[in-house]
């Protein structure tokens, strides 16, 4: 997500100063994308320049000065919030590239690649899930410590719907990621399968000075290796690896 679009979307519930803008972002989405002051007041800089936000009134007896946005920067906020994020505009993944290029470099051990990555992912998970669990206890002793016949003062029930709005954001969070590092397993075992099938694979798909009969006779043979391993027959005679 974008500093510039999560600051704004905060700024659309209240004016607010650098550092209240960093706290707030970190506590509602639980710190899985931190930010520094510095990071804060540079994007409030750009926005101001860029007339989507403005200074409120004087700075405080700690010189902070507070920002809200401008109208034009309602209507920046109102068309995020109704614009799908564009997938195309989304980061390079490190791991794919690094397998990739893993493949096509002598001498890397690309299995062996792949399998850490699946330790570190799987540890990833189990810490993801152990998070998720202590979010949604903390919402059952909420629940349960609420007695029914107890209407709570009205600063009580704004604070008490603020936190569970925070812990709901921080579950969705937790959820995305969750999500995304199964995925990535699924993937990893996707690869070492691949990889598997690459190694069983009899000839390479090309040779220099092939001719037309030894090119037939090697699509045959490799149409038969397939088959073979589709059906899960056992397999003879197969030498080399290709990629």
């Amino acid at each position: 997500m974008s500093v510039k679009q999560g600051l704004m979307a905060l700024l659309a519930q209240a004016p607010m100063y650098g550092a209240q803008l960093r706290s707030e972002f970190e506590e509602r989405t639980g710190g899985t994308w931190p930010l520094n002051v510095g990071q804060v007041y540079t994007t409030l800089a750009r926005l101001e320049r860029d007339g989507l936000v403005e200074p409120v009134g004087e700075p405080d007896a700690e010189g902070r000065i507070s920002y809200r946005l401008t109208d034009a920067g309602k209507a920046e906020v109102g068309t995020w919030w109704s614009t799908p994020v564009d997938r195309d505009n989304t980061p390079r993944d490190e791991l794919t590239i690094k397998l990739a290029l893993a493949v096509t470099v002598p001498g890397v051990d690309v299995q062996a690649v792949a399998q850490t990555q699946r330790t570190a992912t799987l540890r990833q998970l189990h810490d993801l899930t152990r998070l998720k669990q202590d979010v949604l206890r903390k919402q059952r002793a909420a629940e349960s410590g609420a007695a029914p016949s107890e209407a709570p003062a009205a600063n009580e029930g704004d604070e008490a719907g603020r936190d569970g709005n925070h812990d709901l954001a921080w579950l969705l969070v937790l959820e995305n990621l969750i999500f995304t590092a199964e995925a990535e397993v699924r993937w990893l075992d996707h690869v070492e399968t691949r990889l598997h099938r690459e190694s069983l694979r009899p000839f390479r798909r090309s040779s220099a000075g092939e001719t037309a009969a030894e090119a037939t006779a090697r699509v045959e043979a490799e149409e038969t290796a397939y088959r073979l391993e589709d059906e899960g027959q056992p397999q003879t005679g197969r030498a080399g690896a290709r990629r």
